[in-house]
């Protein structure tokens, strides 16, 4: 995982994500693309493994799907049911990579797999910056989901297709 500019790594090994210090945001468009909805979901658990090859490390989440959060109740308990994210079924959302590409000094795509509601995806995540110290890393990366390939098509055209997913996890040696 490098730092745009700079060829330094963080220590190998494995470091355990701090859900209390990281935050999983998301945009996406409502009706007919017009209004913006922003929100958040927690991560529960996860692991950042960095190999002394960076294309060798690897990370693997877990997110509580019922903590989705737009800060609207009825928005929420309705995406949280079975015409979207179906939490009674599916109440974890997991995030594993499969590789990591580095091009250049200032780009890295993490590759991996999602699962959400019992459906699993590709997913690339585009890296920006990766902060660390001797014990701690700090990472942040972004990538677009598509809820159609996960099977969440109700209200089509009235929500967004797209949701851009926002990632800063901080995680400790």
């Amino acid at each position: 995982m490098a730092i745009p500019g700079n060829e330094s790594l963080p220590a190998a090994g494995t470091y355990e994500i701090d859900p209390t210090a990281s935050t999983v945001s998301f945009s996406m468009r409502t009706v007919f693309g017009l209004l913006p909805v922003h929100g958040t979901v927690t991560i529960e658990q996860g692991r950042i493994t960095v190999a002394e090859v960076a294309e060798e490390s690897s990370v693997d989440v877990s997110i509580d799907a019922a903590s989705f959060d737009s800060g609207i109740k009825k928005r929420d308990d309705h995406v949280k049911s079975a015409d979207y994210l179906d939490v009674a079924r599916h109440p974890e959302m997991a995030f594993r990579s499969r590789r990591l590409e580095r091009s250049g000094d200032a780009h890295a795509t993490l590759y991996g797999e999602l699962t959400a509601c019992g459906v699993t995806q590709p997913v690339a995540v585009t890296l920006g910056a990766v902060a660390h110290d001797e014990k701690r890393l700090t990472a942040r990366g972004t990538a677009t989901i598509d809820r159609y390939a996960f099977g969440v098509t109700k209200t089509k055209g009235m929500t967004g297709r797209r949701l851009k997913v926002t990632l800063e996890v901080v995680a400790n040696l």
